[in-house]
């Protein structure tokens, strides 16, 4: 799956993401708004985790979802 199906049904995807990262608030999910460099940059402020590892983990969450 392309970033690009994710961020156009974001809504849709909401769900799945906070499922994933439990720590992030559907407010954090709104200020996302669907861009990537947004939801690693909530993971890591949420998780303490450092950008390459967010960017990791978003990936990996992407190939799940396909």
């Amino acid at each position: 799956m392309n970033w690009d199906r994710i961020e156009g049904n974001w809504k849709q995807f909401t769900g799945e993401a906070q499922a994933r990262w439990g720590k992030l608030t559907n407010d954090d999910l709104d200020v996302v708004e669907g861009k990537r460099e947004k939801l690693i940059g909530k993971i890591q402020e949420r998780y303490g985790k450092e950008r390459d590892e967010a960017e990791r983990d978003v990936d990996s969450w992407m190939d799940k979802i396909n």
